[in-house]
């Protein structure tokens, strides 16, 4: 059996979740998100955020969250902004598109946006009615490519947003993987202070499913239950859900996960660097994208699984390897080992 670098969801979900699924699993509870494990949830999210005001919503996906944040936030005649990589462009296959909202791309080798890369943006969007209308930035934390925004880019993002009468939204699906990644010096409660809305990723980050959407803008947060009904996101048995939150937030779980995997990538990324590994991308988080000779590709993958993400010339590819919160250390040695045998 291979060990997998492929993604971090893999495996199937922490412990601490199963065992608390088993527990209440004939406890009889209110349907549709009113059960008592996510309204402790949410109170426990809130809490930890430092935004009581804030709502938030569960969902079972990053693309189901993507979809219904950015179909409610905007109308039909404005349009998302995105670093070239976002998951929305990429990895959706035109969900929000097929919503009737257009998406700017901007390319951006780090995967990040800062407010020069939007300004051109915004000055060739002039031609009005004629054009669509840039309204809602979509940024991602960690990012696609694994880097991450520090609390002064965020603040500056936001203020710029602000003062253009943008909404700023952070896809957070490896959220606990940024705000816990070693050169990282922002918080949840900054998150929560600096967007309009965010969500916290669960289904990347120790749980079976599920997503929490944090309202923080109180002109966003009207009506917004509807549109998760609408998209069919209102689950039933919505505690399948909460449960699975409430485990993560107790203790800040959530959090250790995503450091276990942080560090376990960091170890891989160290080891090559002594060896002169040189990476597509600087970064800190759970992904990290080293440029290997073909031959070495070929070589790891008799043992690994994981991405071929670019090739680079007819010697070099870029791979993505992808560490979870439960790769464990005979997983990392043994990479390490051939790395070292290798090189």
């Amino acid at each position: 059996m291979k060990f997998s670098f492929k993604n971090d969801y893999s495996e199937g979900c922490h412990h601490n979740i199963l065992k608390a699924l088993a527990e209440h699993n004939l406890d009889q509870q209110a349907g549709y998100g009113e059960d008592r494990y996510s309204l402790e949830a949410k109170a426990l999210i809130k809490e930890k955020t430092g935004s009581p005001d804030s709502d938030v919503y569960f969902v079972s996906g990053g693309t189901q969250a993507n979809l219904i944040v950015i179909s409610s936030v905007l109308r039909p005649y404005q349009c998302a902004v995105s670093a070239s990589t976002g998951h929305i462009l990429n990895n959706e296959t035109g969900a929000i598109e097929a919503m009737g909202h257009k998406i700017l791309s901007i390319e951006k080798a780090d995967g990040k946006l800062t407010p020069e890369d939007i300004i051109p943006v915004l000055e060739n969007h002039k031609n009005i009615p004629h054009q669509v209308m840039p309204k809602l930035v979509y940024i991602s934390n960690s990012t696609e490519l694994g880097t991450i925004y520090i609390l002064k880019e965020l603040q500056e993002l936001s203020t710029f947003c602000k003062e253009k009468g943008l909404y700023l939204f952070m896809d957070g699906a490896r959220m606990g993987h940024g705000l816990t990644s070693e050169i990282s010096d922002l918080t949840l409660e900054k998150v929560a202070e600096l967007t309009d809305v965010f969500y916290l990723g669960g289904t990347k980050n120790g749980a079976l499913i599920g997503e929490a959407i944090i309202i923080n803008n109180k002109e966003l947060q009207k009506d917004f239950a509807f549109n998760i009904k609408q998209k069919g996101a209102l689950l039933a048995k919505g505690r399948l859900l909460g449960i699975q939150f409430l485990e993560l937030m107790k203790n800040d779980l959530y959090f250790d996960l995503a450091k276990h995997a942080n560090s376990q990538a960091m170890k891989m990324k160290n080891a090559m660097k002594e060896r002169g590994v040189q990476f597509l991308s600087d970064t800190y988080t759970n992904q990290i994208f080293p440029i290997l000779s073909h031959d070495l590709i070929e070589k790891l993958s008799e043992k690994f699984e994981f991405y071929v993400w670019k090739k680079i010339d007819e010697h070099f590819s870029a791979v993505r390897l992808i560490t979870s919160w439960n790769t464990d250390d005979e997983a990392v040695n043994s990479f390490i080992e051939i790395i070292n045998k290798e090189l």
